[in-house]
């Protein structure tokens, strides 16, 4: 279209110090509060909440350190508060510099900031160095043109991760009626009897995790196997292969030792991460740092899952490096209903779980067309 026809020129490269103004938070780490009123940025790839606000503004936001060398980067207009370390970066004048298209102008330079951040243990971000780096500038109206077809596809995936939300959210709330609250069909009838896990409807029981679900732990390979060229099985060993969802196929093992299937629910055991979980999306061989639960009604055992996750985690609590071990997962007492009601609940959240997945595969699809286009437009081709 007429798009292509007047972006021929290269545009010019500016350095960033002469369009922005870098400010950086005030507040400590510590300082979110759960439901809170205005975003709290800090150098993690979520955005927590506070309840005070000490800018109000359109702004681009860039994490100052983080010890893997991946500074999150966002863009935000309105109220908000932010982290000592964490630069808010605002455009001296809007008619030069748009701030969504600074944004994706940005974008692309991720990676370059990865290999020129300084620190040994923790990688950060010095202002010089920010105020040195180079970005193209268009002219306004291609500079908003470029913002607006980004940007679409930006809202699209947020848009369907909220209807994912939304989804696991039906099937958690479903979960907690009947085996929590115990307002399963037909509970009109049931009478109750005592257990360890206190007052259960008769007929159900207090069974070990292990006794209902396939337990694998992982079991890391030898070192000199992991390749990164696709040779032999992926590998997950923690939060770095995991994707928003799913399970991310980065480093692969010519000799791998426990594996887990296509569905499975993968799980953290060892360090900080404990705890955290994603669906996986093939055959992975898996390290030591997780685990994976797998079970023929696997939605139930997923959201099984999910629910007692505060216990386990209250479990730990106290140790400097937390984890779980196989032992003390398979030993984890657990309620077991009858099974035509575990198929009856697994059936919903099987249909659930479609959906999520389509709204999931269509957002890799769309990150995937936008991460293209994004250089393309930025080079002006």
């Amino acid at each position: 279209g007429d798009f292509g026809k007047h972006m021929i020129t290269q545009f010019r490269q500016i350095e960033l110090g002469e369009l922005a103004i870098f400010k950086t938070g005030k507040l400590d780490s510590n300082a979110a509060v759960e439901n809170g009123k205005y975003p709290f940025f800090t150098c993690s790839r979520e955005t927590f909440q506070t309840n005070t606000y000490s800018f109000d503004d359109e702004v681009v936001l860039l994490a100052g350190n983080n010890a893997a060398g991946i500074f999150p980067l966002k863009y935000f207009k309105g109220k908000f508060d932010a982290y000592q370390r964490t630069y808010v970066i605002r455009t001296i004048d809007e008619t030069k510099l748009q701030t969504r298209f600074l944004y994706f102008a940005l974008r692309p330079l991720l990676n370059h900031l990865r290999d020129i951040s300084t620190g040994a243990a923790t990688k950060f971000l010095t202002i010089g160095l920010l105020k040195s780096l180079k970005i193209p500038l268009p002219d306004l109206p291609t500079q908003k043109k470029i913002a607006g077809i980004l940007s679409a596809y930006d809202d699209l995936i947020e848009n369907n991760l909220r209807r994912i939300a939304i989804l696991e959210e039906m099937a958690q709330s479903l979960y907690r009626e009947w085996f929590v609250h115990f307002r399963f069909p037909g509970h009109e009838k049931a009478k109750f009897i005592d257990s360890e896990l206190g007052k259960i409807p008769e007929g159900w029981e207090v069974k070990k995790l292990s006794e209902i679900a396939n337990l694998t732990m992982g079991l890391s390979p030898k070192g000199n196997t992991y390749n990164d060229q696709g040779l032999g099985t992926a590998l997950v060993n923690g939060p770095v292969e995991f994707g928003d969802r799913f399970t991310k196929a980065i480093k692969w093992t010519t000799a791998p030792t426990k594996l887990c299937k296509n569905n499975d629910l993968i799980v953290c055991v060892r360090g900080s991460t404990t705890g955290k979980h994603v669906k996986s999306n093939g055959v992975y061989c898996l390290g030591r740092g997780v685990c994976s639960l797998s079970s023929m009604y696997q939605s139930f055992i997923d959201y099984l899952f999910k629910d007692q996750l505060r216990t386990l985690l209250a479990m730990t609590n106290g140790s400097t490096f937390p984890s779980w071990t196989g032992p003390l997962m398979k030993s984890h007492p657990v309620l077991s209903p009858p099974e035509s009601l575990i198929k009856d609940y697994d059936r919903f959240g099987k249909k659930l779980n479609l959906q999520i997945q389509t709204l999931a595969c269509k957002n890799d699809n769309l990150r995937k067309t936008r991460d293209l286009l994004l250089p393309k437009l930025l080079s002006s081709e």
